[in-house]
Protein backbone atom coordinates (compact mmCIF):
# COMPACT_ATOMS: atom_id res chain seq x y z
CA UNK A 1 0.00 0.00 0.00
CA UNK A 2 1.54 3.07 -0.75
CA UNK A 3 2.13 5.88 1.54
CA UNK A 4 0.23 8.98 1.05
CA UNK A 5 0.72 12.86 2.37
CA UNK A 6 -1.86 13.05 4.72
CA UNK A 7 -0.05 10.03 7.01
CA UNK A 8 3.49 12.16 7.10
CA UNK A 9 2.39 15.65 6.70
CA UNK A 10 2.61 18.21 9.72
CA UNK A 11 -1.30 19.23 10.77
CA UNK A 12 -0.42 21.77 12.45
CA UNK A 13 0.80 25.42 10.47
CA UNK A 14 2.60 28.47 11.89
CA UNK A 15 1.42 31.34 9.33
CA UNK A 16 2.42 34.67 9.57
CA UNK A 17 0.73 37.84 8.15
CA UNK A 18 2.22 39.63 4.89
CA UNK A 19 2.28 42.81 6.94
CA UNK A 20 4.52 41.55 9.53
CA UNK A 21 8.29 43.46 9.47
CA UNK A 22 10.77 41.17 8.17
CA UNK A 23 12.90 41.42 12.09
CA UNK A 24 9.49 39.95 13.09
CA UNK A 25 9.48 36.95 10.61
CA UNK A 26 13.09 36.67 11.79
CA UNK A 27 12.04 36.58 15.11
CA UNK A 28 9.21 34.06 14.70
CA UNK A 29 10.97 31.54 12.27
CA UNK A 30 13.63 31.18 15.24
CA UNK A 31 11.30 31.17 18.22
CA UNK A 32 9.44 28.31 16.52
CA UNK A 33 12.97 27.15 15.12
CA UNK A 34 11.61 26.09 11.75
CA UNK A 35 13.04 28.03 8.32
CA UNK A 36 9.81 28.95 7.10
CA UNK A 37 6.46 29.62 7.36
CA UNK A 38 3.20 29.88 5.12
CA UNK A 39 2.18 34.24 4.94
CA UNK A 40 -1.54 34.81 4.95
CA UNK A 41 -3.42 37.98 3.58
CA UNK A 42 -5.87 40.29 5.20
CA UNK A 43 -8.73 37.36 5.17
CA UNK A 44 -6.19 34.39 5.94
CA UNK A 45 -5.58 33.01 2.88
CA UNK A 46 -2.44 31.88 1.99
CA UNK A 47 -0.25 34.08 -0.58
CA UNK A 48 3.10 32.62 -0.45
CA UNK A 49 5.70 31.44 1.68
CA UNK A 50 8.48 33.39 3.68
CA UNK A 51 12.04 31.65 4.66
CA UNK A 52 15.09 32.45 5.87
CA UNK A 53 16.26 32.10 2.68
CA UNK A 54 14.73 34.73 1.26
CA UNK A 55 15.73 37.00 4.43
CA UNK A 56 19.43 35.99 3.52
CA UNK A 57 18.31 36.79 -0.21
CA UNK A 58 17.38 40.42 1.12
CA UNK A 59 19.99 40.99 3.18
CA UNK A 60 22.59 39.78 0.93
CA UNK A 61 21.48 41.92 -2.15
CA UNK A 62 21.12 45.18 -0.49
CA UNK A 63 24.81 45.05 0.01
CA UNK A 64 25.92 43.38 -2.98
CA UNK A 65 26.05 43.99 -6.66
CA UNK A 66 27.69 42.25 -9.68
CA UNK A 67 28.83 45.27 -10.82
CA UNK A 68 31.12 45.65 -8.17
CA UNK A 69 33.67 43.05 -10.92
CA UNK A 70 34.26 46.18 -13.16
CA UNK A 71 35.14 48.85 -10.14
CA UNK A 72 38.76 49.95 -9.52
CA UNK A 73 39.77 50.22 -5.72
CA UNK A 74 38.60 53.31 -4.98
CA UNK A 75 35.42 53.30 -6.88
CA UNK A 76 34.77 50.09 -5.05
CA UNK A 77 35.60 51.70 -1.64
CA UNK A 78 33.02 54.92 -2.89
CA UNK A 79 30.46 52.21 -4.01
CA UNK A 80 30.77 50.35 -0.43
CA UNK A 81 30.50 53.96 1.10
CA UNK A 82 27.50 54.41 -0.43
CA UNK A 83 25.91 51.30 0.01
CA UNK A 84 26.20 50.96 3.11
CA UNK A 85 24.45 54.50 3.32
CA UNK A 86 21.72 53.49 1.55
CA UNK A 87 21.35 50.06 3.74
CA UNK A 88 21.33 52.25 6.93
CA UNK A 89 18.52 54.13 5.31
CA UNK A 90 16.22 51.24 4.23
CA UNK A 91 16.94 49.69 7.92
CA UNK A 92 14.74 53.25 9.33
CA UNK A 93 11.95 52.10 6.72
CA UNK A 94 10.31 48.52 7.78
CA UNK A 95 10.79 45.40 5.19
CA UNK A 96 7.20 44.07 5.41
CA UNK A 97 7.00 39.83 4.60
CA UNK A 98 4.66 40.55 1.64
CA UNK A 99 8.13 42.61 0.02
CA UNK A 100 10.50 39.08 0.61
CA UNK A 101 7.95 36.28 -0.06
CA UNK A 102 7.54 33.83 -3.22
CA UNK A 103 3.96 34.48 -3.80
CA UNK A 104 3.94 30.96 -5.49
CA UNK A 105 2.45 28.30 -3.23
CA UNK A 106 2.44 25.05 -4.35
CA UNK A 107 0.65 22.20 -3.02
CA UNK A 108 -0.69 18.53 -3.23
CA UNK A 109 -3.63 16.59 -2.22
CA UNK A 110 -3.50 14.40 0.89
CA UNK A 111 -4.33 11.19 -0.80
CA UNK A 112 -1.01 12.40 -3.57
CA UNK A 113 1.79 9.47 -3.05
CA UNK A 114 4.89 10.45 -1.62
CA UNK A 115 6.72 9.23 -4.39
CA UNK A 116 5.11 11.63 -5.94
CA UNK A 117 5.75 14.66 -3.42
CA UNK A 118 9.66 13.74 -3.88
CA UNK A 119 9.52 13.98 -7.43
CA UNK A 120 7.79 17.56 -7.15
CA UNK A 121 10.21 18.80 -4.29
CA UNK A 122 13.41 17.93 -6.13
CA UNK A 123 12.46 19.31 -9.53
CA UNK A 124 11.09 22.46 -8.00
CA UNK A 125 13.81 22.55 -5.41
CA UNK A 126 11.18 22.79 -2.90
CA UNK A 127 11.77 21.97 0.83
CA UNK A 128 8.37 22.06 1.84
CA UNK A 129 4.71 21.69 0.30
CA UNK A 130 1.52 22.44 1.24
CA UNK A 131 -1.05 19.62 1.59
CA UNK A 132 -4.63 20.25 0.75
CA UNK A 133 -8.37 18.54 1.20
CA UNK A 134 -11.06 20.48 -1.64
CA UNK A 135 -8.57 22.96 -2.14
CA UNK A 136 -7.96 24.00 2.11
CA UNK A 137 -4.51 23.34 3.47
CA UNK A 138 -4.64 20.89 5.93
CA UNK A 139 -1.04 20.60 6.57
CA UNK A 140 2.66 20.83 5.25
CA UNK A 141 4.85 17.95 4.34
CA UNK A 142 8.64 19.16 4.36
CA UNK A 143 12.27 17.40 4.21
CA UNK A 144 12.16 16.49 7.70
CA UNK A 145 8.62 14.34 7.11
CA UNK A 146 10.31 12.74 4.34
CA UNK A 147 12.91 11.64 6.42
CA UNK A 148 10.45 9.93 8.19
CA UNK A 149 10.40 7.48 5.85
CA UNK A 150 13.69 7.13 5.58
CA UNK A 151 13.53 6.07 9.28
CA UNK A 152 9.97 3.77 9.68
CA UNK A 153 11.07 0.56 8.61
CA UNK A 154 7.15 -0.15 7.61
CA UNK A 155 6.87 3.02 5.80
CA UNK A 156 10.36 2.26 3.86
CA UNK A 157 8.98 -1.04 2.76
CA UNK A 158 5.40 0.41 1.81
CA UNK A 159 7.36 3.78 -0.21
CA UNK A 160 9.45 0.58 -1.81
CA UNK A 161 6.24 -1.43 -3.04
CA UNK A 162 4.88 -0.24 -6.47
CA UNK A 163 1.02 -0.94 -6.01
Amino acid sequence: MTVLAYEIMTPSIKAVPQSWTMDRLARFLTDNEITGSPVTDESGEIVGIATLKDITEFRWNATRSDADKELTAEEHQEARRLRMVLFEEMGKVPVEVRDIMTPIVLSVDETTPVRDIANIMMNEHLHRIFVTRDSKITGIVTTYDMLKIVSDEELTKRCARND
